[in-house]
């Protein structure tokens, strides 16, 4: 055993495969047929000033997911909170719900979706 292994420990592979083997994510993917459109979709959004937030409600009262980067108004502490509010309000009123993710990001989502706020972590074998 070297001394980088000493320090670091032993490599660990995923999938319990050799050293150099991949992970075949293909079994854990679902396939789509051709044609097939999907009832739900995740976008990224950034708000710039309080005008925006029709639009950004609007596409999650439509049944999808937004990633909202609010930087542009992390200094402007009244506006910020005008906004969080009325996000609040709207994922309320929908029965969805929403969470920061860092410090620039939350995720709003729409009715019937809810998110785990407990940290996944992976164990290796």
């Amino acid at each position: 055993m070297g001394l980088v292994n000493k320090i670091f420990g032993e490599k660990k592979t995923y999938g319990g495969g050799a050293e150099g083997e991949y992970l075949d994510l293909e079994k854990y993917v679902e396939q789509t047929h051709p044609g097939e459109q999907a009832t739900m979709h995740v976008r990224v959004g950034e708000i710039q000033r309080y005008e925006d937030l029709k639009t950004l409600t609007d596409y999650v009262c439509g049944g999808n997911v937004l990633i909202l980067d609010f930087s542009p108004l992390a200094d402007e502490e009244v506006i910020l909170k005008r906004v969080t509010n009325e996000i609040k309000k709207m994922v309320n009123d929908i029965n969805g719900d929403v969470a920061g993710i860092g410090n620039n990001l939350m995720i709003i989502t729409p009715t019937g979706v809810k998110i785990d706020r407990r940290k996944l972590r992976g164990e290796y074998a």
